[in-house]
């Protein structure tokens, strides 16, 4: 039996040279990481604009400019200010449920197509804003657009991309969102230099820009084998294979996806028959990756970075400035994740970025300790501020070689076909749900906790760390219908899996 973590796979050999046909479809798809992380690096960006607080959220603009709060950690506690960033993805919960449904019996272009087109909504509504009560509502169409866009996209990259390239193909969606992140910081920086006090509505209206290459986007591209084969259009997907894998002989993944389809075909209720035993391992790895991708703290730095900055004395222009930065050190580390994805495999990635992540973390917890202490008293001095700014850096290059990417590919390869978009589904709801929790209470957290915040986050990636290493396997280069195989020779999921639950149990000489 092979090492720990190796793929040890040696099941069916599809054709994996990647075709200029797949490339661009996955291009075009990943293009729907653009407005999720355009909304991630806009959201903060604006909630630390003087002009955008002082119209929506004046108790937070007047607490700001009076300096009445006598710590620095409590500076923007607000539950309404908070609520602003963090209905969206109370929104993505509730939507992605109904994502879900359409993505199996519709397809996974027709869910890209209404997450871009409410998402494009939802942008104008935002640009024109006048009340807090439209700011919010146009907030929530964005989170319905993001609920769709999430649940479809990664399993469209991973159903697309040959078994040997899946990794780097599907990392294409975070490398989009990791763009988006940058664009908008770039976005808040300029348009916070514009007077007259408008410049949220330039940063909150451009949304409308990843959008509308979504959802024109999704109209051109080619509908993936598995979603035709299962709604029962076979001409279609055999015809769609032989173009994307650039052979005329696919018979062998064919006959796999027709397998797969069988089966999921006898399932008519994919919510329900995911509870069952021999799918326990991806309800729980799927259940606890989107949780644990939240926990490492990495919205502390994306969604309020500017705010956290401005929190612990950065002006805006220098926090704007740095979120910029670290914007462009989360897209080039994505860039490595892509490079190492499918040559190194998915848990190195895990464990080497979950090991820099505890250390960066411990270490900006002591200097904001050394700075501002338990009281919050204190301003920034230069001697400070490298060093914080130099840890932020280190520790989302850790997050996005690591988590930031892999916290959606590998909840997205692992369910087998008569459950994969309701697998999807709740990994998109448990990503939103803590990401609503955490993007909620954030603020307030980092109030009543201070500096302790950070060692919070801290522990948290000890235990995922511990998680990966222990419980979830190696699965690069393993087929997407041939998934099963991993579990069934896991020395703790194998308990799970019966010889009749494996498609294709000839090659059951994978190991782990």
């Amino acid at each position: 039996m092979p090492a720990e973590g190796s793929t040890g796979f040696s099941g069916p050999q599809y054709p994996g040279r990647i075709t200029s046909s797949v490339i661009i479809a996955c291009c075009v798809a990943s293009s729907g990481g653009l407005i999720f992380g355009y909304d991630i690096g806009i959201s903060g960006g604006v909630t630390s604009m003087d002009s955008f607080l002082s119209k929506f959220f004046p108790s937070v603009d007047q607490l700001e400019e009076q300096g009445t709060s006598s710590s620095q950690y409590c500076k923007f506690d607000s539950q309404l200010l908070t609520l602003f960033t963090s209905s969206l993805y109370l929104a993505a919960l509730v939507s992605s449920s109904v994502a879900a449904t359409v993505t199996r019996k519709y397809g996974r272009k027709c869910s890209m197509f209404l997450g871009g087109l409410t998402f494009l909504v939802g942008a104008v509504i935002n640009g024109v804003a006048s009340d807090v009560l439209m700011l919010i509502l146009g907030r929530v169409l964005l989170g319905i657009g993001v609920g769709f866009t999430n649940q479809s996209v990664p399993l469209y990259l991973s159903e697309m991309a040959p078994a040997k390239h899946r990794g780097t193909l599907n990392i294409g969606f975070q490398l989009m969102v990791t763009i988006g992140i940058l664009i908008a910081n770039l976005i808040n920086y300029g348009t916070a230099q514009i007077t007259g006090g408008w410049g949220w509505r330039l940063s909150l209206g451009l949304a409308a820009v990843p959008a509308l290459i979504i959802t024109i986007g999704s109209l051109l591209l080619p509908e993936t084998p598995n979603s035709l084969v299962e709604r029962g259009k076979n001409d279609q997907a055999k015809r769609i294979l032989v173009k994307i894998r650039g052979v005329a002989d696919v018979h062998p993944e064919y006959e796999e996806i027709v397998a797969a389809c069988d089966e999921a075909r006898a399932i008519k209720h994919s919510w329900s028959n995911i509870l069952k035993s021999k799918y326990r391992p991806q309800l729980i790895i799927s259940s606890l990756i989107p949780l644990f991708q939240q926990l490492t703290g990495i919205n502390v730095i994306m969604f309020y970075a500017p705010v956290v900055l401005k929190t612990i004395g950065f002006g805006i222009n220098a926090s704007l400035l740095t979120a910029v930065i670290t914007g462009i050190i989360n897209v080039g580390a994505t860039v490595v994740s892509i490079l190492l994805v499918d040559r190194a495999g998915r848990r190195p990635l895990f464990l080497w970025g979950g090991i820099g992540m505890f250390l960066c973390q411990v270490a900006v917890g002591a200097l904001i300790y050394a700075q501002f202490g338990v009281s919050g008293a204190g301003t920034v001095i230069k001697k400070f501020a490298a060093p914080v700014l130099f840890f932020i850096c280190v520790y989302v290059a850790a997050f996005a070689c690591s988590w930031g990417p892999l916290g959606w590919l590998v909840p997205s390869e692992i369910f087998p076909l008569e459950i994969r978009s309701a697998g999807q589904g709740i990994t998109v709801s448990m990503n939103m749900l803590s990401t609503f929790a955490i993007g909620q209470t954030f603020l307030s957290m980092l109030c009543y906790m201070k500096f302790g915040l950070f060692y919070f986050f801290a522990v948290w990636v000890v235990i995922m760390t511990l998680f990966i290493l222990f419980f979830v396997p190696e699965t690069k280069n393993v087929p997407i219908e041939e998934m099963m195989l991993v579990w069934s020779n896991h020395w703790f999921w194998n308990r799970y899996i019966a010889d009749e639950d494996i498609i294709g149990n000839r090659y059951s000489n994978y190991g782990t």
